[in-house]
């Protein structure tokens, strides 16, 4: 099986998921992969990618600005993720970004930051997740630090090639190393919540469906020796 194919796959499973079921794997997992207050432009929003990671720095007063000319080069099916460490008075995206990204089959973009345009975003139906939105452009303001390196993102470690999910919720980041047993976690608790709900819907106690799922310790990492 090819790298490629074993991505694509990975993908297609977390598409199957919500965020919250890969946030529980994630604590049982022992790792911290919930983006802290990064939220999406629109609720209808959806995502599942690898990251292609982007880091921002302020820019010098003398200095020619450079926002966004990377945008050429990220893979299709990527999701970019853009560390501008959480300064939320200028914007590090727009309508063109959204446009090109839009164009290029990119699959989102998670800002530890602001963007502006959102009325783009939610026409186009291109995911953008963010700590907030505002007008003021980061251009003359900020400059590209660097590509394909480690970022923070909402208090989260994001690194190139990590599976990034968004929907309703918020955004979750998985470990590249960690996606199988993250997703076979996340499987599992998905689809013991669900049998909770359908035995509360056939008119079994609530807790009684959750003690026979184990409901209170899917999180956990003692998960196995309940």
């Amino acid at each position: 099986m090819t790298d490629t194919t074993k991505s694509n796959q990975f993908i297609d499973r977390a598409k199957k998921l919500d965020c919250a079921a890969i946030s529980d794997a994630l604590d049982r997992s022992g790792v911290v992969g919930q983006c802290y207050k990064i939220a999406a432009c629109d609720p209808k929003f959806r995502m599942v990618g690898h990251a292609y990671t982007v880091l921002y720095r302020l820019a010098n007063p003398d200095e020619e600005g450079n926002v966004g000319e990377y945008i050429d080069d990220v893979p299709p099916g990527n999701v970019i993720v853009i560390d501008n460490q959480g300064r939320d008075e200028m914007t590090t995206w727009g309508n063109i970004l959204t446009e090109m990204a839009h164009q290029r089959k990119v699959a989102g973009t998670v800002i530890d930051g602001i963007n502006r345009d959102v009325s783009l975003c939610r026409e186009l139906n291109y995911p953008i997740y963010s700590s907030g939105y505002w007008m003021r452009t980061g251009k003359g303001r900020i400059q590209l630090a660097g590509l394909q390196v480690s970022v923070k993102i909402g208090g989260v470690s994001v690194n190139p090639g990590d599976l990034v999910c968004g929907d309703p919720d918020g955004v979750v980041v998985v470990p590249s190393q960690m996606q199988e047993q993250v997703l076979n976690y996340a499987e599992e608790i998905f689809s013991r919540e669900n049998q909770v709900r359908k035995s509360i819907r056939e008119g079994m106690r609530m807790d009684e469906a959750r003690k026979l799922q184990k409901y209170h310790f899917l999180q956990s990492q003692d998960y196995e020796k309940k």
